[in-house]
């Protein structure tokens, strides 16, 4: 697949692709004889796990980590999963954050819409 292929069935740009390369999250895209990306079932199942994982705010940096651990082989297999075990801990507490936050934001939308019933209430008895 060419660049913008990716790019458009992961709507990701194209600079977001070329940066990924650069900084070795996307290992080893094969290029063609006129030197243009050629993206491996492979190479696209790494783009659909990077878009996933910054998704969930994992930073760039633990991303690195793991492709240079993957790249290392299986005796690194231990490693990557208490690198991904670690970030799995992390996003159930943003998790927990945020559902904490999306309760009291529930609680403050239904005060007032309360507040707008009652005066809404208010002005029909002063019209009547």
């Amino acid at each position: 697949m060419t660049i913008a292929e990716v790019s458009k069935k992961f709507d990701l740009s194209q600079d977001t692709l070329r940066y990924y390369e650069r900084i070795g999250l996307l290992p080893g895209v094969n290029r063609n004889k006129s030197g243009i990306r050629d993206y491996t079932e492979e190479d696209c199942r790494w783009v659909e796990f990077i878009k996933c994982m910054r998704n969930a705010g994992l930073p760039i940096e633990v991303l690195i980590e793991y492709v240079g651990l993957f790249q290392q082989g299986d005796t690194t297999v231990k490693a990557r999963k208490e690198l991904l075990t670690e970030q799995r801990k992390q996003l159930i507490a943003k998790m927990e954050d945020m559902n904490k936050t999306l309760e009291r934001l529930n609680y403050k939308i239904e005060s007032y819409e309360q507040s707008v019933v009652e005066k809404e209430k208010e002005l029909k008895r002063s019209e009547d």
